[in-house]
């Protein structure tokens, strides 16, 4: 997610934040609008010490503060803080997207090998395995995340595909679920859950 796309659906009275607390002032703003810009500062100029700002924020009772919140903490968790290592996650995120996963995998790990503490490097890694159906690898990987960063609901969500794909409906419920918990705006987790217990039921039928 790129930050150019972080912007507020109509255009505000207010000024921008300039600063780190008047970013924390607006974030408590009863105006919306003062909320959303918090919001964009926070994820373009934010640390990762920020994250917990912008998880209270996917429970906003605006629903375009709760959507730029979730675009706010992917920027934030893309943002290793090293000029080097952010371009080769472009890199990898561009050959991902035009299918040479083989070497994207590659450009991930040597992210990796540079940066073993940022967890984005490990979830690119893993969506990609995925892509390529190396489920244990994936979610190996999914686990390295969630040590460094256990409200990833990206890589959450990323556990419920993969044991889903292998059939594990009950495991694929208690990951989307715990997704929710972390950010109940993710579109169509709640239809898979549907889908999964559906299924499980149907399996389970076929074993009795």
């Amino acid at each position: 997610m790129l930050v150019a796309t972080l912007t507020c659906a109509s255009p505000s009275a207010f000024p921008d934040p300039h600063n780190r607390a008047e970013a924390l002032a607006a974030l408590a703003d009863v105006a919306p609008e003062r909320r959303a810009e918090a919001v964009i500062w926070l994820a373009e100029h934010g640390r990762m010490q920020d994250q917990e700002l912008l998880l209270r924020r996917l429970r906003d009772d605006d629903d375009i503060v709760r959507g730029l919140a979730e675009q706010g903490l992917w920027v934030l968790w893309s943002r290793s803080g090293d000029t080097g290592i952010d371009q080769l996650m472009e890199q990898g995120s561009e050959l991902m997207q035009a299918g040479q996963h083989k070497q994207a995998i590659a450009v991930f790990s040597e992210v990796i090998r540079r940066r073993p503490a940022f967890a984005e490097g490990w979830n690119k890694r893993a969506t990609v395995y995925y892509l390529l159906g190396e489920y244990k690898r994936s979610l190996a990987d999914c686990d390295e995340v969630m040590k460094r960063n256990p409200s990833h609901f990206g890589a959450l969500a990323g556990y419920g595909q993969i044991y889903f794909r292998l059939e594990q409906y009950d495991k694929a419920i208690e990951y989307w679920q715990r997704a929710l918990e972390v950010n109940p705006n993710l579109q169509g987790v709640e239809t898979n859950i549907e889908g999964a217990r559906e299924l499980l039921r149907e399996k389970r039928e076929r074993a009795i």
